[in-house]
């Protein structure tokens, strides 16, 4: 039994609404409209809202929308079929109505469809129960029922024959494939008396035709393969270093060069952090995170290098464009089939996941079946502009997370911000941790790190350091005696959740503004540690949840947020789970243009990136840039 169908069009007039079982479909509509056809996610044509699955079909030549809702505990196998059927008489019988392009007439028109609707749906319920039952196929229906008996037996000696017979089809085949036999080879077999051609002993005329070609290569061919042997030789290879290192007697040359270690005074190396205050003075003014730059000196040397090219003749731009016409003509699939196979291809070689790669190139044909075509531009264009696009929206999310405004926010009402860190193991939970600490003692907010890693060896050590170096950069006597940055830790083999509560405890009686919980790296298929983590969410309830992944990772990125994401449901014992809020991408400056992963990251969970780390220094955290992310995508 359906809840409902309805038709509207992409501007948001409803045309005709079908009630089923459900009072209103207004929510299940728009929840779809705002997770899938906004955000470009239109894969595979479902949707699951609550209880009801929502099947849709869009129409991009009238720019309508044909959605269908049921229960999802519902097997309805005749959905498919009635969509299309509806989809179909719908657009033949209100072709003029709707051709028109205007609001004003859609509103005015009467789309009586009803009794057509009940008829399709009589029809479609009727089909699916009129399918025959599937029988047993019986034995003399099988093709081994068919075979003789006598083919079923075998007698002594045949398997051998049969190996002699492959073994000559064999050797028949690489005398064809090589074509640099000599004849001499093929003389023992006419020697022999072996039968070489059909019946008489006789060569055939196509033997006849294959031997005379082989004498010909043979004849010929090995000029050719002296000479491409001889060009190749003259090119010599360069071996060896351009400028190797120079040792004397077995030592270094210049010591001087090869030691890095700077003198400390009391385990502190003061020069270094002097130096380190002006360098990350310099880079953010006023703590304000910078853009994310895609681009390389390569791309900008040779956009130079083509921009002098495009201006040598107009006729030659002009023709260009000429040849790629294609005319006004509504896309097909067919037509946009090889383009989106090559654009497929090109995702998962920058690193998007290949389920994630094939959902967007489905999506876009989806958007772009049936549209019409300008009269200047060509299916690559067309498809390539659409794929930009749904990448965008994509990296642009649905909720912005603004960390400052929410911080000032909660200062407002004298409590402190808690932000909580996980992830899987060595991704940088810690080392980009401090980096926020950094970017919030910039802004002018005060930082307690919750050491609640307390199971790998040396996590409490690496933040005890990172406190010691930002207090050297803030330290109290710049802030009129209040301490800027602290670290709140209870040492190994602790309960987690009980740290951190105590730690915001902590924060509440001494005034601190945010609270960072680092938490332990686990894998996302480790049970007890997964409960572990849904247990620190769920007492402690955190204002923000980040997922700490690298750009490194492509299909492994899909399994990560995902199970991250169940397991956080599952062993949470709220009634409304606490799930992941946004993703902090690490490593970004390890992987030149392959950046995929930001894709499936932000596809996978629909949630923002909100920081992105490019280096090891605390002024290295970027904002992600979608533009120029899309950008680096695109780029061959």
């Amino acid at each position: 039994m359906l809840d409902f169908f309805t038709i509207f069009s992409k501007g948001g007039l409803v045309l005709w609404c079908f009630q089923g079982v459900s009072d209103s479909c207004t929510g299940p509509v728009n929840a779809l409209i705002r997770s899938v056809l906004l955000q470009e996610r239109g894969g595979n044509n479902s949707f699951t809202h609550e209880a009801l699955t929502l099947k849709y079909k869009l129409d991009n030549q009238f720019e309508l929308v044909f959605v269908v809702g049921f229960q999802k505990i519902l097997t309805l196998t005749y959905v498919d079929k009635l969509i299309d059927d509806v989809h179909r008489l719908f657009r033949d019988k209100y072709r003029t109505e709707i051709q028109q392009q205007s609001a004003l007439s859609l509103l005015n028109g009467t789309f009586d469809f009803q009794n057509d609707f009940l008829r399709l749906l009589r029809e479609a319920e009727e089909s699916s129960k009129i399918r025959a039952p599937t029988t047993m196929k019986k034995f003399e229906d099988s093709e081994k029922a068919k075979k003789p008996v006598r083919s079923m037996i075998e007698t002594r000696g045949e398997k051998t024959k049969e190996k002699a017979k492959n073994n000559k089809k064999k050797g028949a085949k690489k005398e064809g494939s090589d074509g640099t036999l000599a004849t001499s080879k093929t003389a023992p077999t006419e020697k022999s008396g072996l039968s070489v051609g059909p019946e008489n002993g006789e060569l055939s005329k196509e033997e006849l035709i294959r031997r005379k070609r082989e004498e010909f290569i043979q004849k010929h061919g090995k000029g050719l393969d002296k000479s491409s042997k001889s060009t190749k030789s003259d090119t010599p290879k360069e071996k060896g270093k351009k400028a190797p290192r120079v040792w004397e007697l077995g030592g270094c040359a210049n010591k001087e060069v090869l030691d890095y270690s700077t003198p400390t005074t009391n385990g502190t190396p003061e020069a270094a952090l002097s130096e380190d205050i002006n360098l990350i003075r310099g880079t953010g003014p006023g703590g304000q995170l910078q853009d994310l730059d895609c681009s390389s000196s390569d791309d900008e040397g040779a956009t130079q290098n083509t921009k002098p090219s495009a201006t040598k003749g107009t006729l030659g731009g002009m023709f260009g464009m000429l040849k790629g016409l294609v005319g006004s003509k509504s896309l097909s699939r067919e037509d946009m089939e090889s383009v989106l196979d090559k654009m497929r291809d090109h995702l998962i070689a920058k690193n998007v996941a290949a389920d994630i790669a094939v959902q967007l190139c489905e999506s876009v044909a989806n958007k772009l079946e049936g549209k019409v075509m300008g009269t200047f531009s060509t299916v690559t264009s067309t498809v390539k502009q659409a794929l930009q696009e749904s990448l965008v929206q994509i990296l642009q999310p649905q909720r912005r997370v603004d960390m400052l405004r929410d911080i000032m926010d909660a200062q407002r009402r004298q409590r402190p911000y808690v932000v909580t860190f996980c992830g899987v193991n060595g991704v940088g939970k810690s080392t980009n941790l401090a980096k926020i600490s950094f970017w919030l003692l910039e802004n002018g907010f005060s930082v307690l790190i919750a050491a609640c890693d307390t199971f790998r060896a040396g996590a409490v050590e690496q933040l005890r350091t990172h406190t010691r170096r930002l207090t050297a950069l803030h330290p109290p006597e710049k802030h009129g005696g209040r301490t800027m940055v602290q670290l709140f830790e209870k040492g190994y083999g602790k309960d987690a959740a009980g740290i951190a509560m105590e730690a915001i405890a902590f924060a509440r009686n001494q005034g601190f503004d945010v609270v960072l919980v680092d938490t332990a790296g686990r894998m996302q298929d480790n049970a007890p540690l997964m409960t572990a983590l849904a247990k620190l969410i769920t007492v402690n309830t955190p204002d923000l949840v980040l997922f700490v992944g690298e750009a490194l990772v492509g299909n492994e990125a899909v399994d990560q947020l995902v199970k991250f994401n169940r397991a956080l449901a599952d062993h949470s014992m709220a009634q409304t789970p606490r799930l992941i809020d946004g993703i902090v991408l690490t490593k970004f400056d390890t992987i030149d243009d392959k950046v995929g992963a930001a894709i499936s990251m932000t596809y996978i969970t629909s949630k923002p990136i909100v920081f992105v780390g490019t280096g090891q220094t605390y002024c290295d955290l970027r904002s992600l840039n979608a533009k120029a992310v899309v950008a680096a995508l695109m780029k061959a």
